[in-house]
């Protein structure tokens, strides 16, 4: 089952349990998908699925930076509920650990040590696990790195 699929048997399903939290996030992240596969005209992978999960998810937090300095703690706990429902259509991310072996490998395979190298690096691990990582963890294992 493509995860296309999934979100939309996962609405069918909320919308039984009268899940409203669940729907309504779901719909949105559906009304995504299908704008941008009809701005591109083609149907989306999962992987430009998890492109749309993994951008609402960062608007989500941007969001709740926002609320918790206007003292919104309603929205910030809708912000998080939405988040959770939006993590379990993503693939299992790596751990801090393994991000540290992957970006060490990459440095000691391609005897990288500078700074400017950061781009090198950024390009092998997200072509490579770019659904399993988060870019800015990345870029930050990679810096410091890089500054040893």
């Amino acid at each position: 089952m493509s995860l296309k699929e999934r979100i939309l048997a996962d609405i069918k399903e909320a919308m039984k349990r009268k899940d409203q939290d669940t729907v309504d996030v779901l719909r949105f992240t559906h009304s995504e998908i299908r704008r941008g596969e009809i701005d591109s005209r083609q149907d989306y992978t999962d992987d430009d699925i998890i492109k749309v999960l993994k951008k609402g998810i960062k608007s989500r937090e941007e969001s709740m930076l926002m609320y918790e300095k206007g003292e919104r703690p309603d929205l910030v706990e809708k912000d998080r509920r939405d988040i959770a429902i939006l993590q379990k259509y993503l693939p299992q991310q790596l751990s801090i650990a393994e991000i540290e072996s992957i970006v060490a490998k990459i440095i000691a395979e391609k005897g990288l040590s500078e700074p400017k190298h950061m781009g090198v690096i950024m390009g092998i691990v997200m072509k490579e696990y770019g659904s399993q990582v988060d870019g800015k963890t990345v870029q930050e294992v990679a810096r410091i790195q890089l500054s040893k």
